[in-house]
């Protein structure tokens, strides 16, 4: 038998990018009895709608995924809701949670939670060694304040809660809503709109920061892992191991896409981060998660995906969010 078995499973945030995958990955596991709450119908910022919720799926584990993000430009344009949204979506849920029993709570948490200037690799000790970088702060710090409850609530009640913090994703069903997507896919939208038009494209920053990326699918796997195997109380990274410049980053992509144009760095713009890369052997020795898609694979899909699913995609987004 599965551990998933017989266990009623509530993923917030599952008709997302990420829990999409997540879904998918636990039915593959043998989950049968999945709740997914849409926005529409629970708000998780909204006491009484958490209620509601833990009576209508009555859950064992709950994965809170749901989270209010975007990139560099959607995290300074709404510092103030970011951080009110994620904190009160993960204190109340948790508290919530806790009082009606349920055996297993998986947070996810952010990288954007280190420290602006953590020694590279990133090690989950060094979580508090410093303030984080500053355009994404808020929703870093708000999302860092489940980790501070599910150790508490775990030396208190005894409850078990686990708090993984993954690197950047991406991946199929990104998000490419320009407003708010993160850095893959909207580099991927940009230049492939480039390459039709003939345009310049114009990337924020000087191009010297690195970042981690991990593909959508290896991440679900490792949720569902850290769910299966993992009962401690520190956190947990999840991510590739390995990082790479944004320069280097933009031109990857235009290959992939078959951009041969001119790509403008507009220094005026944030850098965000200096460099973002996990240590993840805690990830591998406490629950033996390793990532397996090659990047430029990875890459390649995720170009495929948008090249096949881009004619009509803003105006099904806004119809699918009412």
């Amino acid at each position: 038998m599965s551990w998933w078995t017989d266990k009623r499973v509530c993923v917030t945030g599952g008709a997302g990018f990420l829990g999409g995958f997540l879904v998918e990955e636990l039915r593959r596991r043998g989950a049968e009895h999945i709740f997914v709450p849409l926005r529409s119908e629970f708000d998780l910022t909204r006491h009484g709608d958490i209620l509601r919720l833990l009576e209508t799926a009555q859950p064992d584990v709950v994965v809170h995924l749901a989270a209010v993000v975007g990139g560099i430009g959607a995290n300074r344009a709404n510092p103030g809701r970011f951080f009110y949204d994620n904190a009160m979506m993960g204190i109340q849920l948790i508290e919530e949670a806790r009082l009606a029993g349920v055996s297993k709570f998986v947070a996810l948490g952010t990288v954007c939670a280190y420290p602006k200037f953590a020694p590279v690799p990133f090690r989950e000790d060094d979580l508090w060694n410093g303030y984080p970088e500053e355009t994404n702060a808020p929703y870093g710090l708000a999302k860092k304040m489940m980790l501070v409850q599910l150790q508490a609530y775990r030396d208190q009640y005894g409850f078990d809660g686990i708090f993984l913090l993954p690197v950047n994703l991406y991946g199929p069903r990104d998000n490419f809503d320009l407003e708010s997507s993160h850095v893959i896919p909207a580099m991927i939208r940009k230049l492939m709109t480039a390459r039709d038009t003939g345009e310049t494209v114009v990337l924020w920053g000087d191009g010297s920061p690195t970042r981690e990326f991990n593909y959508v699918e290896d991440c679900a796997r490792a949720i569902a892992l850290a769910s299966e195997l993992y009962n401690g109380g520190e956190p947990v990274n999840i991510g590739a191991g390995w990082e790479i410049s944004m320069r280097d980053l933009a031109d990857l992509v235009a290959r992939h896409v078959g951009y041969e144009g001119e790509i403008i760095w507009d220094t005026s713009k944030p850098n965000g981060q200096p460099r973002r890369k996990l240590d993840v052997t805690r990830a591998q020795e406490r629950f033996g998660f390793e990532a397996e898609i090659p990047f430029e694979e990875g890459i390649q899909r995720t170009v495929d995906w948008w090249e096949a699913n881009r004619e009509g995609y803003d105006e099904r987004r806004a119809l699918a969010q009412g």
